[in-house]
């Protein structure tokens, strides 16, 4: 009888469990569809909600309205793409990399894959002279290499957490001592060019930049779906998983490149966008509080965040258009603040 009870009432948590998860998803795609529908409609020139519909629908239905196509379909409908996607892929790169690295604060902007990107992309630039897509492959490519320096630095028979971390953050600081001595001998238009891409923006989105990150995630999201799978049984210990029949270290990797993967086409296509990893999975997180699961959400709230700072950017201030990036760095920034102040009064900010 013991057994019975103490089964049901597991089965009515994970009941519990399991429509909590519903429920924010749900609320979470509400949120992004509404964020979609005001990123549309917003802007110097509003356009009707159903005159919007039927622009989108026109490629299917053949009726031309000129004006209302240009603007929605050629000026806002890839930005809000872009930022959809850049979003859900800096989104899940971050809850990777804090799921698998047990460390809220490891997101790819903070232990040095960005910052990899940055610098290559800057190298790009301001040696080479390189602009457009070839500024876009060499950020893929820097952050590429500073994650393998990174996995190579960190091994020590197995790579742990922590190792990650604080070489992630040495190499970080590298790379930003790099791009400051690269733009103290550039000429100040090319800094300038530099200094925009750095900070991260969506204001000169096109199919170039959405169709390879598209193309792109296509093949990450199952990847990312197949993978974290194996993150329960990391989360047990090394010597729990391997007793589980788990190989540890490969697995580690392919959760590892595929993080990186998705943090590199989300910044070539729209630069080094800050803290939109590193915010998308605590919030996630903490809406779920303790429902398990966590990516398609982190990826939904990557999304939003990315839209919403982007819509801000866009309309906060009279006539001026903000870089998405500053808005997503001062967002973050707060988040960060709250975050450690939460911790030091739970006892966890060391």
């Amino acid at each position: 009888m013991t057994t019975l009870v103490e089964a049901s009432g597991i089965s009515a948590i994970r009941q519990s469990l399991a429509a909590r998860r519903r429920r924010v998803t749900t609320l979470l795609v509400v949120a992004l569809l509404a964020a979609i529908a005001a990123s549309l409609y917003l802007g110097d020139y509003p356009v009707a909600p159903d005159a919007i519909v039927r622009s989108l629908l026109s490629p299917l239905t053949g009726e031309v309205n000129r004006g209302v196509d240009f603007i929605v379909l050629n000026v806002r409908l890839p930005r809000t793409t872009l930022a959809i996607l850049t979003g859900v892929a800096f989104g899940l790169s971050g809850a990777i990399f804090q799921t698998l690295l047990r460390n809220p604060l490891a997101s790819p902007d903070i232990i040095g894959i960005s910052h990899g990107a940055s610098a290559a992309a800057v190298i790009c630039m301001l040696v080479f002279g390189i602009t457009g897509v070839g500024v876009s492959l060499g950020a893929l490519a820097g952050a590429m290499l500073t994650a393998f320096a990174i996995y190579a630095l960190a091994w020590r028979g197995g790579v742990t957490p922590y190792r990650v971390v604080l070489v992630g953050i040495a190499i970080a600081a590298i790379m930003g001592a790099i791009i400051s001595y690269l733009f103290t001998r550039a000429r100040l238009q090319e800094a300038q060019e530099a200094l925009a891409w750095l900070v991260g923006s969506l204001n000169a989105a096109n199919l170039n930049d959405i169709l390879p990150l598209a193309g792109a995630l296509v093949l990450l999201i199952p990847a990312t779906v197949y993978l974290v799978r194996s993150l329960d049984v990391l989360q047990l210990g090394d010597d729990a998983a391997t007793a589980l029949g788990n190989r540890v270290e490969p697995t580690k990797l392919a959760l590892i490149v595929v993080a990186v993967a998705h943090a590199a086409f989300a910044t070539a296509a729209a630069g080094p966008v800050g803290f939109v990893a590193f915010v998308a999975g605590p919030i996630a997180r903490a809406l779920l509080a303790g429902a398990g699961g966590g990516f398609l959400q982190s990826a939904l709230v990557g999304a939003i965040v990315m839209l919403g700072s982007d819509m801000v950017a866009q309309h906060a201030l009279p006539a001026t258009q903000l870089p998405v990036g500053v808005v997503t760095g001062i967002f973050g920034a707060g988040f960060l603040l709250w975050f450690l102040a939460a911790a030091n009064r739970q006892g966890r900010g060391g």
